[in-house]
């Protein structure tokens, strides 16, 4: 018998699987009856094979309102990488200040204009309305903890700030962020939604009000 070939699912597996497709059901089934917020942290579930890890809502909207200070009034703001930071950013619909999300995940363009396709091994690869040095302050978490990636989204930084940069990244860092953005590691600990294996740190080249 030809069926004695295909592979069986154990019924742990099966049970296992019913169980997120029906949570995944029952999420979009939220999205659809809530009035659902699309700039809310986790509308747009995590790829962890693009290493996405989101922050805690806390961390966000720390970082977020820190962001917002140190633009000041009228001021740019630019995410790279940092999608959960545009959320809570967006979510202050109506203060005085602009923002862009730069996101390799193309799921990120249901933001429109905002949205800017980004990918750190062509750093400068960036459209032409923008325009060098045109951000307040930019707030950056390169997707890998490799000097290379970190390097490559300096040259991205350095490009769009006008002096103020707020980075996140893992602890073990430290030395090549202070070498390549010349930032210095803050008191202020970010959190994930999700727990992380590597120790994460924020860095400012400022006085921030993240000590």
């Amino acid at each position: 018998d030809d069926d004695d070939d295909i592979p069986q699912l154990s019924s742990y597996t099966l049970a296992a699987l019913q169980e997120f497709y029906l949570e995944q059901q029952e999420r979009e089934g939220m999205k659809t009856s809530q009035g659902f917020n699309q700039y809310s942290i986790g509308s747009i579930e995590e790829d962890w094979q693009l290493s996405q890890f989101w922050y805690s809502d806390e961390t966000a909207s720390c970082l977020a309102n820190e962001a917002v200070v140190a633009a000041g009034k009228g001021g740019r703001i630019a995410c790279v990488s940092a999608p959960s930071v545009y959320q809570k950013l967006k979510e202050q619909d109506g203060k005085d200040f602009s923002v862009c999300i730069l996101e390799y995940d193309r799921r990120f363009s249901v933001y429109g204009e905002e949205f800017i396709f980004y990918d750190y091994n062509h750093p400068l690869n960036l459209p032409e309305n923008l325009v060098p040095h045109s951000f307040d302050i930019v707030i950056a978490d390169p997707p890998y903890l490799s000097e290379e990636c970190l390097q490559k989204t300096a040259e991205t930084i350095k490009y769009l700030t006008k002096g103020k940069i707020l980075l996140c990244t893992g602890a073990i860092m430290e030395e090549q962020a202070a070498k390549h953005l010349g930032v210095k590691i803050c008191k202020f600990i970010p959190k994930h939604s999700r727990n992380l294996a590597n120790e994460f740190r924020c860095y400012a080249n400022y006085a921030s009000g993240l000590d």
